[in-house]
């Protein structure tokens, strides 16, 4: 992408970006609900990116265009058009770079991480799998591609890795809501409950936002409003727990609503 063309579409809107947890409350975003993750369930993101201007980002792709198989200058430039919502455009740049530079073990991670971040899981568990086929996945890496698999509806392969990311870092809150979430994905919300519970339980992870609030989604799936509400007003004021109630009571109502949440069918699969 020239500086030209960055300059002419900065102002398109792509969707934005999700993971297993969005697929799995896409309704509920849209209602406000913080009630699961906002973010992909295992951060696969790098992180808040800061805003990007036209002119940095115009700059950035200079750089980059002068030397398209310098790894920095290519992950730079791909999160200036990130931060521009050009994600479609930031995962070309990364394609383009890996190409050059195929045994880059960090880049394969970077960018198999933001085809999951953007809902791309099909590819993303092709890319990331040859790292961890390779040996060279830390916990991170293996948790990313377990919501790989989980975004194509793949749960029990999804759960193996996960598990060989808690192997890595037990007790990691971020890969017991992966877990959670996946059971949930599948409607199995007993076991969603039970492994969030179990996660709260772990020392350190008594005061963690994320899975109270997977695990009031989990509680409010089953039909059990009061013991979601309780649990979701730990961390939200009072009118977003009862927008929450009563978005997840009108969609339970729904007679489709596991086709709703199953990432597989929104797939087509």
């Amino acid at each position: 992408m020239t500086p030209d063309t960055i300059a002419r579409t900065a102002h398109r809107r792509l969707p934005k970006r999700f993971g297993v947890a969005a697929l799995a409350v896409m309704a509920l975003a849209a209602c406000q609900a913080r009630m699961a993750s906002d973010q992909p369930l295992d951060s696969l993101t790098t992180g808040s990116l800061p805003p990007a201007s036209i002119t940095a980002t115009s700059k950035a792709a200079k750089q980059w265009q002068a030397d398209p198989g310098n790894v920095q200058l290519g992950i730079a430039y791909s999160r200036d058009l990130e931060a521009l919502e050009q994600r479609q455009e930031a995962l070309q740049v990364l394609e383009k770079v890996l190409e050059r530079n195929p045994n880059n073990t960090g880049l394969q991670i970077y960018y198999g991480k933001q085809l999951a971040a953007n809902g791309r899981g099909t590819e993303a568990a092709r890319v990331l799998q040859k790292v961890a086929d390779a040996g060279k996945a830390d916990w991170k890496t293996q948790s990313a591609l377990g919501s790989a698999l989980a975004q194509q509806g793949k749960f029990d392969a999804a759960r193996q890795h996960y598990q060989a990311a808690l192997a890595l870092k037990p007790g990691e809150p971020s890969v017991y809501n992966n877990i959670g979430m996946s059971y949930m994905l599948e409607g199995k919300l007993d076991l969603a409950e039970k492994t969030l519970r179990q996660a709260m339980s772990l020392p350190g992870n008594q005061n963690e936002p994320k899975l109270r609030q997977n695990l009031a989604l989990a509680l409010g799936l089953q039909g059990r409003f009061k013991e979601a509400r309780e649990m979701a007003s730990r961390d939200l004021p009072p009118q977003l727990v009862e927008a929450n109630m009563a978005y997840l009571k009108r969609m339970l109502a729904q007679k489709n609503t596991w086709q709703q949440l199953n990432p597989a069918s929104q797939n087509g699969t």
